[in-house]
């Protein structure tokens, strides 16, 4: 502790230019800072400091001790800045960005309750599936949904994202059933057109075939937004590729009947972002701890039945738990 002591008395006389500036800043005498420079040049072997009558200049090796003195105070700073966050109630402004279908479905309603567990915190949510830079548009949060590539973010994962691929009972009834991915080039597919590669449908293969499987389909709607296709998929109009957070409930009431699961994709994840360069506030830390809890591990939309799809295990166990047949 002495030592990091000495570094920040380093620091101030750098600052100031001056030990008598420096000791009247921190109210200490000029000998005692005098005597705390001398202490760490002793530590580190080395002249930090060239005096003269006139001026204070840094030697070489001063310049370097400088920059890590810097760094090793900031985080101290830091340290003792999250130690007091963590005391204190969620207050002020969070500017959240939440993609446009979850959010609306997931997110929106809970806000109320977070809102009332925090009276002095105010939220401004924007929704959309564009890609925001949260440093760029002042954003302190964003929930973002697949594979994370941006490594400048702090994420915590929030709920597994489970893609389905449904049809309703009527259109399987008069189209058939697809048993594999290729025979998806022959159905009626709902396109969702904001992804890269839209009209390429991925899944993963069975043991012992080749590593994967790419179908190009084609259908009668391409749309920008899950719920549209999800309507026109309860509609009879197609087969759709869906996360289980827009189609789960549809699932479980029989409306929607899952496809290929035998070939399914592994689970993405439903994360919390925010910048790396910020610090975890009280108002960020409520947000994502409020919506972890509601849902993790398992999500609400995820039912039991799917879960048990997901696992392989609902041919046996759905009669005995009252659950619907495949």
């Amino acid at each position: 502790m002495d030592y990091l002591a000495d570094l920040a008395v380093f620091a101030r006389v750098v600052e100031q230019k001056s030990f008598t500036a420096a000791a009247a800043s921190l109210r200490l005498s000029k000998s005692a800072v005098s005597k705390q420079i001398a202490r760490l040049e002793q530590h580190l072997g080395t002249q930090l400091l060239q005096r003269t009558t006139r001026r204070l200049q840094l030697t070489e090796t001063g310049r370097i001790v400088q920059v890590h003195a810097e760094r090793l105070l900031a985080e101290a700073q830091a340290v003792e800045a999250a130690v007091q966050n963590l005391q204190e109630a969620p207050r002020g402004v969070l500017r959240v960005n939440l993609p446009m279908s979850f959010g609306l479905s997931h997110v929106a309603p809970l806000l109320p309750e977070l809102l009332a567990q925090c009276p002095d915190l105010k939220i401004e949510a924007s929704f959309n599936d564009r890609r925001v830079d949260l440093l760029e548009e002042d954003v302190d949060a964003a929930i973002r949904i697949g594979a994370l590539a941006d490594s400048s973010l702090n994420a915590r994962r929030l709920a597994p994202a489970r893609v389905v691929y449904a049809a309703a009972p009527a259109y399987l009834e008069k189209f058939g059933t697809p048993k594999h991915p290729d025979e998806l080039k022959w159905h009626h597919c709902l396109i969702y057109s904001y992804v890269s590669e839209p009209e390429i449908w991925r899944f993963s293969s069975p043991a012992g075939a080749p590593p994967s499987i790419a179908v190009r389909v084609q259908g009668p709607l391409t749309a920008n937004n899950g719920d549209a296709l999800r309507l026109a998929a309860l509609a009879g109009s197609g087969i759709a590729r869906l996360p289980s957070f827009v189609i789960g409930p549809d699932i479980a009431a029989g409306r929607l009947v899952p496809l290929l699961e035998e070939f399914r994709l592994p689970d993405l994840g439903i994360y919390a972002v925010y910048p790396a360069q910020r610090h975890l506030t009280p108002k960020l830390r409520a947000f994502i701890d409020f919506f972890a809890a509601r849902f993790g591990p398992e999500p609400p939309w995820d039912c039991t039945w799917i879960k048990l799809r997901h696992d392989g295990d609902v041919r046996q166990n759905g009669a005995d738990k009252g659950l619907p047949s495949p």
